[in-house]
């Protein structure tokens, strides 16, 4: 196997997270819900987003591998007991030259129209 195919089964959706990725799938949060409804089959810019990827030992919301852009969703959690490992988690993401997109639950609610402009953006690069 060559260095990079190496690296991809070691970094990118790790065979060994595969059942923990299909559950959150299943059982993805209202607001992850409900703008995945709004970005799966290339309906931002003809881009293509993934739900529940696997980085290295982090599972994102959404990913783009053609754009390297992810989109997380924070709930509640991520302002209280999540917040230094959510820091650790996006400084090794951005290391790997990948960009991400926050959004708060809040903002998927009552802001929608904002959120998708935003990724829009980011997309049309």
């Amino acid at each position: 196997m060559g260095s990079f195919s190496k690296q991809m089964t070691e970094v990118f959706n790790k065979s060994l997270q595969t059942a923990k990725r299909q559950y959150l799938r299943k059982h993805m949060p209202p607001a992850e819900l409900k703008l995945w409804q709004h970005i799966k089959a290339r309906q931002i810019n003809g881009r293509r987003f993934r739900r529940q990827y696997g980085i290295r030992n982090y599972i994102v919301d959404f990913y783009s591998p053609e754009l390297k852009l992810i989109i997380e969703i924070d709930g509640d959690s991520h302002f209280q007991e999540n917040r230094s490992y959510d820091k650790k988690r996006q400084q090794y993401i951005e290391s790997l030259g990948l960009k991400v997109l926050r959004f708060t639950n809040h903002e998927v609610y009552y802001a929608l129209e904002q959120v998708l402009n935003t990724i829009k953006q980011q997309t049309s690069k």
